[in-house]
């Protein structure tokens, strides 16, 4: 319950940042925008051609007479748009993070570096990012495809298919929505896709928490477009959070530096060398000699030969 509660408060975070930052929740805007543009035009070329979608796809219902084939390619109708929407809001966030790239890695390191440390980030070229991005994208959505053609099976059931369901889908669909932003800060982190869904669904009610809250704003329209640049805000706090930050110990002078092996002179053994061995051989360093009079020491006074 804890988690869930600090999911939404990093949505609220989120948010509060981009409001203290209005330069950066215009500059947010602009791929959000561009993809509700896309987006609006797809599912008005499906509202208009969706009549004779329903008769092409239900010839056996030619000879029905009124109502049974106006009902039958009504609903058919009906589900059809409804797919649409539901796959707009799961599409929407991917296509828009990937339109927005160069926007959102920006803001996403504006928010880090506001916060104290922004990790650098892998040296790629801007292509290589967005052929990882849509790579990754591709491999969630199946993810969600997957669990939503049993949730929609499951939809069938009695009772429970309007009432637990719905809800268990909204869920899912909150925990794939909160993988897909988190995914501008996990890239900068060099963390893989398969890893980053690892992570999130070890903290599964966290990953709930933020993403749940969205996909019921998001059905809202031109909502989506609004809180996107807070939503990007609040994924990176969250991935700081969820991911610490690994940076290389500073050593003091004559100290081990982290991943330079051992001090010189230390006599420790290698992190290599096996346990069962013991410490290597090393011959022992000569005595000192003895403190004589001024002059070249006698031989007396000479460690013996061979010690």
């Amino acid at each position: 319950m804890r988690d869930l509660v600090a999911g939404m408060r990093y949505l609220g975070a989120g948010q509060r940042w981009v409001a203290r930052h209005g330069r950066w929740w215009g500059f947010g805007l602009i791929p959000a925008l561009i993809a509700l543009v896309l987006y609006a035009g797809v599912l008005t070329v499906l509202a208009l051609w969706a009549g004779d979608l329903a008769a092409w796809a239900t010839p056996f219902a030619d000879g029905w007479g009124s109502p049974w084939q106006g009902l039958l390619r009504g609903l058919f109708v009906a589900l059809l748009f409804a797919g649409g929407l539901t796959l707009s809001v799961l599409t929407f966030t991917a296509v828009t993070l990937l339109i927005g790239d160069p926007f959102y890695e920006s803001l996403s390191q504006k928010v880090e570096e506001s916060e104290g440390h922004c990790p650098p980030g892998p040296d790629q070229p801007l292509w290589r990012e967005l052929w990882t991005g849509l790579r990754d994208s591709v491999h969630v959505l199946l993810r969600a495809a997957g669990f939503g053609l049993l949730l929609f099976v499951l939809g069938f059931l009695p009772f429970l298919g309007q009432t637990v369901i719905p809800a268990i889908g909204f869920c899912v669909s909150g925990f794939f929505l909160a993988v897909e932003l988190t995914s501008v800060a996990m890239q900068r982190r060099a963390v893989p896709v398969r890893e980053r869904l690892r992570l999130l669904r070890g903290r599964k009610a966290l990953a709930v928490g933020f993403g749940t809250p969205l996909v019921l704003l998001f059905l809202v329209p031109f909502v989506a477009v609004v809180l996107m640049p807070g939503a990007v805000a609040g994924a990176t706090l969250l991935v700081r959070d969820l991911v610490p930050d690994q940076q290389p110990p500073s050593g003091a002078d004559g100290d081990e530096v982290a991943g330079a092996g051992p001090v010189a002179g230390s006599g420790t053994a290698p992190a290599s060398w096996p346990a069962s061995q013991g410490q290597p051989h090393q011959p022992l360093p000569a005595p000192p000699a003895p403190p004589g009079p001024s002059g070249p020491a006698s031989s007396a006074a000479r460690p013996p030969a061979g010690w």
